[in-house]
């Protein structure tokens, strides 16, 4: 098996929308004001929003979405005025991670992880 997508509910589609467009995600479906689909710019990864009348919430999911060159890319973003709740930190886990919320409230994870994205010192053996 492999990950097809992931979808995002959303309470401000249009907002939204935009929001994923100015990271620079490419939209592949836009059928407003319910559902919109976006690639990711490396791999073959998309993900989808769907607009809903409950608030998001926290919800405790966070999506993750790996950068290769994180910390020029959160600046770019910054500048943008993109406003992130934790700066590019490196982690315990052998990740650096930055987070920042959609305007819909979804928690949204920009992290550089390379090898130890899958093979962390701790992995479990074959």
């Amino acid at each position: 098996m492999n990950l097809n997508q992931i979808t995002l509910p959303v309470t401000d589609f249009e907002r939204t929308v935009a929001f994923y467009r100015d990271m620079g995600f490419t939209l592949i479906v836009h059928s407003p004001p319910r559902y919109a689909r976006f690639a990711c710019p490396d791999g073959d990864a998309t993900f989808s929003l769907h607009r809903t009348e409950r608030p998001v919430g926290d919800s405790g999911v966070v999506v993750y979405f790996e950068c290769t060159d994180l910390d020029t890319r959160v600046a770019r973003l910054q500048a943008a005025g993109f406003v992130f709740q934790q700066a590019p930190t490196d982690e315990r886990w052998l990740w650096r991670e930055a987070r920042l919320r959609d305007p819909s409230g979804n928690e949204l994870c920009l992290f550089h992880a390379g090898e130890n994205r899958k093979n962390p010192p701790w992995r479990v053996k074959d």
